[in-house]
């Protein structure tokens, strides 16, 4: 099992923390309101911890669970303290109406983030296909994921497996763009093609 920290309290974090603990790992939740943080942890149980935000996170892995329009700021705090840690991205880069992109041509939110991150830490572009009121649901899931450090992509598989989750790689981090992509695709499925968001993203091998 992993030990990982979740920065960040909102829905996306509690859903991923919650499956987190459920699958074995050691859990820190981490956020600005430290009562907040403490509050999780205690609802969470399963030994789930409160950590001090902008402090050296004690996970190998941290779940950056913040919105896009704070994580290059939020990853530049920390600074060093995430110096040898696998972050995991898992934010989405659309627009207020969620029918394109805000980031240049070329590059992936979870790009920005790495060049803002010490040069020992290693992102993986994960979770941002998947809502987080499905990933609470607890069901079986498909989650891709893009990396570049062989090391780093099977420590976020085998976290993705330990959560009862399908992990999917999709490539290096250069693919993050393309799955940030996916979002406003979900987005758009939601609204138009099925009618409601209880849906996910999953791929059939056939043959």
């Amino acid at each position: 099992m992993s030990s990982i920290s979740v920065i960040g309290l909102g829905g996306m974090a509690r859903a991923i923390a919650t499956r987190a603990v459920t699958g074995g790992n050691t859990v820190e939740l981490i956020g600005r309101n430290a009562a907040n943080a403490e509050g999780l942890a205690a609802e969470l149980g399963g030994g789930a911890t409160a950590g001090t935000f902008g402090g050296v996170p004690a996970g190998d892995i941290v779940v950056l669970a913040v919105p896009y329009t704070s994580a290059v700021q939020v990853v530049a705090q920390y600074g060093d303290a995430l110096a040898d840690k696998v972050i995991i991205d898992i934010t989405n880069t659309f627009n207020a109406d969620a029918t394109g992109l805000v980031i240049p041509d070329g590059t992936s939110g979870a790009q920005e983030i790495a060049a803002a991150a010490p040069a020992s830490a290693h992102v993986v572009k994960a979770f941002n296909t998947v809502f987080g009121h499905v990933l609470a649901q607890g069901i079986p899931l498909d989650v891709f994921f893009a990396g570049d450090d062989a090391h780093a992509v099977a420590s976020v598989s085998a976290f993705i497996e330990s959560l009862g989750l399908r992990p999917l790689n999709v490539g290096g981090l250069e693919m993050a763009r393309w799955l940030e992509g996916a979002g406003p695709l979900l987005m758009g499925l939601a609204r138009h093609g099925v009618g409601n968001f209880n849906i996910a993203f999953a791929v059939n091998v056939l043959g």
